[in-house]
């Protein structure tokens, strides 16, 4: 049997918690199309025959202009320093090289730059996502021998997550290079992450979702109450923006955007639970949240210190259906 736990590390908006979400059968992850959707690391268990992968979501390493920005950076870099192996993901967009990001920087600069901050000894598998989109398709092998040169990596495999094509040599790939163990968790586990940090995500997807500029990066979501019940549960919620303006953007005309934001949630959080949920949101104003430490702990997001570990007492979230909780081998 093999266990362990593998990073999935990479730049923003490269398919990384598209990739978890695929694995584990559960649209477990929040996705956007916009960069910096992941904030924390998220567990995902992966149950196979003879393996037990714990894959880790990591925000996508990019320029923070703030001190969230640098912790969600930290807590990537962080997961990668203490993994058993890291899956680093790129995309086409590396292959293409008149595309330049910040600083006038390439995507293969920056994957540079990011592996250099990947411990040297590490065991490292390399996916190239998205590849279905990929015109000249020629440019494939010279990507991979250029990514090969900067370190070895024990499998580079060219993958699209979203025609599920490549994803079970990933796994193999990965299994195979788990060291041996016993189960490090049951194997009814999705993830270590209690409900209530999934209502959270959820709100805020649906302002993901919904929103495009500078909102959706000002926003984060508190729980002020959460009934659960056999049948049914109620939960109000806070949106926290930076600025006025914003919470007139998220409230919209007559209420109309922040309650389409709430139905969105609702359905997602019902499917979670299994029952019907009665949400209510509210939205506050909370000044330059994104910038104080005291406010980023007291919305979730601490400085991070190492992998967290599963809290005994939260309860972790299983799958509701076993067959449906991560791909097997075949």
């Amino acid at each position: 049997m093999r266990f362990g736990t593998i990073a999935i590390v990479g730049r923003s908006n490269v398919g990384k918690s598209t990739f978890l979400n695929r694995v584990l059968g559960e649209p477990l992850a929040i996705v956007s199309p916009l960069p910096q959707t992941t904030r924390d690391n998220v567990l995902g268990v992966v149950h196979r025959t003879g393996a037990q992968l714990a894959f880790l979501d990591t925000p996508g390493v990019h320029q923070p202009r703030s001190e969230l920005g640098r912790r969600m950076n930290a807590s990537a870099l962080d997961a990668a320093r203490t993994s058993d192996v890291v899956l680093f993901m790129t995309d086409i967009s590396a292959l293409a090289a008149p595309k330049k990001h910040a600083k006038d920087k390439s995507a293969e600069d920056l994957d540079r730059e990011l592996l250099a901050s990947v411990p040297a000894d590490a065991v490292a598998v390399l996916a190239i996502n998205k590849v279905d989109a990929l015109r000249d398709k020629s440019k494939l092998l010279p990507a991979l021998v250029r990514y090969q040169e900067l370190r070895e990596f024990a499998a580079l495999i060219p993958i699209s997550v979203k025609s599920d094509d490549g994803i079970e040599r990933v796994l193999d790939a990965l299994a195979e290079a788990l060291p041996e163990g016993g189960l490090g968790y049951d194997e009814d586990t999705l993830t270590d992450r209690p409900t209530s940090f999934f209502v959270r995500e959820y709100v805020r997807e649906q302002v993901l979702l919904a929103m495009r500029g500078e909102i959706p990066h000002a926003v984060a979501v508190s729980i002020d109450e959460f009934s659960e019940g056999g049948k049914a549960s109620t939960i109000k919620a806070t949106v926290h923006v930076e600025k006025v303006g914003q919470r007139k953007i998220i409230i919209g005309t007559g209420g109309l955007q922040i309650k389409g934001i709430r139905v969105g949630a609702q359905a997602r959080i019902a499917e979670l639970l299994g029952h019907k949920v009665h949400l209510e949101l509210f939205v506050r104003v909370t000044p330059q949240w994104k910038s104080m430490p005291r406010q980023l702990a007291e919305l979730g997001y601490e400085a991070p210190v190492g992998l967290a570990k599963t809290n005994a007492a939260t309860k972790p979230t299983r799958a509701k259906n076993k067959k449906r909780s991560a791909p097997r081998a075949k």
